[in-house]
């Protein structure tokens, strides 16, 4: 019996496995191709399967899901490639980045336009009846249905390696991964395969939605839950290797669902003492994808090296601009003025639930500041830059809940405790760069999210409720929830005293940066930014410039979620709310809103974002569609941020204005002082 259900979870194991080949061959041959990180997959995947419920529904289960899993890869894939071709062949040669911020975007749009399609309702996707049955072969009893998910998968993971490996079309490809400058040069354009690749990548990735719905559910939270896991498997296996996206699927399926059943069983028992398994379910596979980037950055069957510089910048949004700095000084002013002033104006309009979105926005315009030092000026991009805002607004809760309600003690816990986890993580991080930086930073994101569930201190799933701040010292102030009073007939409440907390924190958490990044050491961190190599050559000691950016990155981070836990608008502290790896997402969103590299850049757009929000989600529940679809032009076509968009309009008035001065010689009006 031992053995029986051992080989059954191996099977049900090699069943995830299988998908994970799926959904990881299209990722990483795309990156392979193209060296794009498509956070969109994830949504495709997604998309095939609720494609495969519309096509099934009129036709049946019996014929509709044959039908299905031809057809809905085959729509899908076309979708994939008009995506390719419309957003991201236009960002080739920049800083692989801007791929990054470009199919975000894309997850905001795709996963909206779902939930206005096909509603958020979880379904079930019919298979054929005899798929389901269950068979016993040696005393394993598992679904018919497992072993079509292990065969088919399987077929298709080796029609794809034929056609990359013993085909005109794979020969062309690989060779434009390696030098796609010499296949253009020979006469073969390039980019119809890319759109090829993008559009097979996006078809493997919806049959895995599809075999994956009728074995689990379909859901809109699909795409979001096998991303990160997908990701992990490139990374194990090789980002770039079809052959790693293999064996990194099987091991990363087998993993999970070993540790998942065999969680807790007791191995032997040593009198008072009993050994068992570890409580590692969902631990295991982040700790693998660590060592690995530590170890062998390019993965177990990679063959590329760690990303050199990039094919392009980060485009900051602190050149061209229009205005002095004097001026620039003069309109923060005004607008630390107008903040100081929004209170009062509505507390004249009676409603305020407008200051508990200001007190958002300060809270994110912090977490946006903290990103700009490490992104902006250092040019590291973290995927897991929300692991120390989560960790910050644990820390202050705890604090709150066990030592000192006192809003100082508390916040300098919290600063106090991210920078030391930034000096941490920074110290391992640093050692790779590129996207490997990136990837390696969302697993310790990942690894944070996945332990808070585990410790009862951090109210696992639950998470914390039940602290409250203290403005003050000692026995000197009063709680949050206590200071209410009239002042000229109107009521001033705990949201109005935050408010002023929080703006005042992040005006001194502004010139904190401001001094830092305009000190040399901020210039240093400019010159890495723009090459690394350089600064090296000159005789900066990089990694160290690195790590102090990424400390005071996190320190400042945690500052933020510390503001979080304190906010009176807060009641509870949960992982979901303060480290889901979409938070690393919108925060980057964000600091491209408003421009990287200028500091008050992404505090504009944090003020955007959520205004944005605000507004467009009190006439439309598809607010995220709108919303996705900005940040897409944005990268597209403002990649500098608001903070550029006047400079652009200097620009093209003076073009404007030099082709209707543009005059023929033979003219009469001609002078010789024009």
């Amino acid at each position: 019996m031992v053995a029986a259900d051992f080989i059954e979870q191996l099977l049900n194991g090699l069943t995830l496995g299988m998908v994970y080949v799926l959904l990881a061959a299209g990722l990483s041959v795309i990156f392979g191709v193209m060296d794009v990180i498509n956070f969109s997959h994830g949504e495709l995947f997604a998309l095939g399967a609720y494609f495969a419920l519309s096509i099934i529904a009129p036709f049946g289960a019996g014929t509709g899901f044959w039908v299905a899993i031809v057809v809905a890869p085959v729509v899908v894939g076309l979708i994939g490639a008009a995506i390719e071709r419309t957003t991201v062949r236009p960002l080739y040669g920049r800083d692989p980045l801007y791929h990054i911020l470009l199919t975000f975007g894309l997850v905001l749009v795709i996963n909206d336009a779902i939930r206005l399609i096909w509603g958020t309702q979880q379904r079930q996707l019919a298979v054929p009846e005899y798929l389901s049955q269950p068979i016993s072969i040696l005393g394993v009893r598992v679904s018919v249905y497992n072993y079509f998910m292990i065969v088919f998968a399987a077929l298709l993971a080796v029609v794809t390696w034929y056609l990359l490996n013993r085909t005109k079309y794979g020969m062309i490809i690989r060779a434009g991964s390696q030098d796609r400058e010499m296949v253009r040069n020979v006469g073969i354009d390039i980019d119809q395969y890319y759109t090829l690749v993008f559009g097979v990548g996006a078809a493997l990735a919806a049959v895995a939605g599809i075999v994956l719905g009728g074995y689990q559910n379909v859901n809109t939270g699909m795409g979001n839950s096998v991303i990160i896991p997908a990701f992990v498997v490139v990374v194990l296996g090789g980002l770039g290797s079809f052959r790693g996206a293999v064996f990194g699927g099987l091991l990363v399926g087998i993993v999970q669902t070993l540790m998942r059943a065999y969680n807790g069983t007791v191995l032997a028992t040593f009198g008072d003492t009993t050994l068992s398994v570890p409580n590692l379910e969902g631990l295991t596979v982040y700790l693998l994808m660590i060592a690995v980037l530590l170890v062998k950055p390019q993965g177990l069957f990679g063959t590329r090296g760690e990303e050199s510089e990039g094919e392009g910048e980060i485009l900051v949004g602190g050149y061209g601009g229009i205005l002095a700095d004097s001026t620039r000084v003069r309109l923060g002013g005004i607008a630390v003025v107008a903040l100081a002033l929004a209170p009062v104006a509505i507390l004249f309009m009676g409603d305020q639930y407008y200051l508990v979105v200001l007190n958002e926005i300060l809270i994110w315009a912090i977490f946006a500041l903290s990103l700009d030092i490490v992104m902006g000026y250092a040019g590291l991009v973290p995927l897991g830059h929300t692991m120390f805002y989560g960790v910050g607004a644990y820390t202050a809760a705890l604090v709150m809940l066990h030592y000192s309600q006192s809003v100082f003690v508390v916040l300098l816990g919290a600063i106090l405790l991210c920078a030391i986890l930034a000096w941490i993580v920074g110290s391992l991080s640093i050692r790779v760069s590129g996207v490997y930086f990136a990837m390696i930073t969302l697993a310790f994101a990942e690894l944070l999210y996945s332990a808070v569930f585990k410790f009862d201190f951090t109210g696992g799933s639950d998470g914390l409720l039940g602290f409250e701040a203290f403005i003050g010292l000692g026995s000197l102030g009063a709680s949050l929830s206590n200071i209410e009073f009239g002042l000229l007939g109107y009521e001033i409440g705990q949201q109005f005293v935050f408010y002023y907390l929080a703006l005042l924190i992040a005006v001194l958490s502004f010139l904190f940066a401001r001094r830092m990044m305009n000190a040399p050491f901020g210039s240093v961190l400019q010159s890495i930014r723009e090459s690394e190599e350089r600064a090296e050559f000159i005789g900066y000691d990089v990694n160290r410039y690195k790590r102090r950016a990424f400390v005071i990155s996190g320190g400042m981070a945690g500052l933020a979620g510390g503001l979080l836990a304190v906010s009176p608008s807060t009641v509870i502290i949960s992982p979901d709310q303060t480290l889901n790896w979409i938070h690393s997402g919108e925060v980057i969103v964000i600091a491209l809103f408003g421009g990287m590299g200028t500091l008050y850049g992404p505090m504009i757009g944090s003020g955007v974002f959520f205004g944005a929000e605000e507004f467009l989600s009190s006439y439309t529940d598809q607010w995220r569609l709108i919303i996705g679809t900005m940040f897409i032009l944005f990268v597209l076509f403002v990649p500098r941020g608001i903070v550029s968009i006047p400079s652009l309009v200097a620009q093209r008035l003076k073009t404007a204005n030099n082709a209707d001065g543009s005059v023929d010689m033979d003219e009469p009006e001609v002078r010789s002082d024009d």
